[in-house]
């Protein structure tokens, strides 16, 4: 199983709570309840309009441009991490 990639600068702690919150905001869990590896849909029983709802919020707050195809690997956290630092540093 994935875990959390090496946290290397404060600005990647910053952008994994963020993103943290921004899930458990969308799919109305305490953070406790959510851990890198749970998977959203089978795990929080989070449903595809969920999944697009999550994609939009992270565009918007981190200013950043992500294709619905990177949906897939965006199944849990450590998905969603690698798929808006790999957009962040695209821009």
């Amino acid at each position: 199983m994935k875990e959390w990639p090496e946290v290397t600068t404060a600005i990647d702690t910053a952008r994994m709570a963020r993103i943290k919150e921004i899930v458990c905001e969308i799919l109305e869990l305490e953070e406790d309840e959510v851990t890198a590896t749970s998977l959203f849909s089978e795990d929080h029983d989070a449903d595809s309009l969920r999944a697009i709802e999550i994609l939009a919020s992270l565009e918007k707050a981190f200013g950043v441009v992500i294709n619905q195809t990177e949906l897939t690997r965006m199944v849990n956290l450590a998905g969603v991490y690698e798929v808006v630092t790999e957009a962040v540093n695209a821009r």
